[in-house]
């Protein structure tokens, strides 16, 4: 099913919609501030597991995870007061910040590593549909191939195996975001992405 949405102000009951969907175990394309993401409910493993299928995504690749707010972070990763105000410089805003996750997150997301990937994106439609727990995002491909600027790209790539599908038009960036690695000091970027960080 495709919905059209609005960036700026989504629409609630199509949010609504989104988020019982991601409750039943489905997969969900949306808009994020940089590229259209894959959505699955981060602590239904069945649906991470599909994620990594539609994508043919290797195992041993960890999926970032969208949050609605800072404070959401520190229930899945730890945080302490200077990694929060450098975050918080950042977010929201097109950036993946590596940070060391916490016991409640599965390996299966994290290609069974210490660290977890997460973002807050600029973007009203990640904010709301991430408010009542945090879900998957990685950018909405096959995995090595070019990442669609559109739905119908994306689809295309990927077939009909995407449940709902929220269309906000062309994406805003077409670029992944930046990459930071932030359990090392100073912070290391790992991947150039949309934006450089302002530290």
């Amino acid at each position: 099913m495709k919905l059209n949405i609005n960036s700026r102000n989504p629409e609630k009951e199509l949010i609504k919609t989104a988020i019982n969907a991601l409750k039943e175990g489905k997969i969900i394309l949306y808009p994020t501030d940089t590229v259209y993401g894959i959505g699955a409910n981060i602590f239904d493993l069945k649906a991470v597991q599909k994620v990594y299928e539609i994508k043919k995504r290797p195992l041993n690749k960890p999926l970032s995870v969208c949050v609605s707010k800072i404070d959401d972070i520190e229930k899945i990763a730890y945080l302490n007061k200077d990694l929060k105000k450098l975050i918080s410089n950042i977010f929201p805003g097109p950036f993946t910040v590596i940070l060391k996750k916490k016991e409640n997150i599965s390996p299966i997301l994290t290609a069974g590593g210490e660290k977890i990937g997460i973002r807050i994106p600029d973007n009203n439609v990640c904010m709301e549909l991430s408010r009542e727990f945090p879900i998957t995002t990685t950018s909405a491909n096959l995995s090595g191939q070019p990442i669609p600027e559109s739905v119908e790209g994306v689809l295309e790539q990927l077939g009909n195996k995407i449940d709902l599908i929220l269309d906000a038009g062309i994406s805003k960036n077409g670029v992944h975001s930046t990459v930071i690695d932030m359990t090392v000091y100073p912070p290391k970027i790992l991947r150039k992405g949309a934006k450089e960080p302002p530290f």
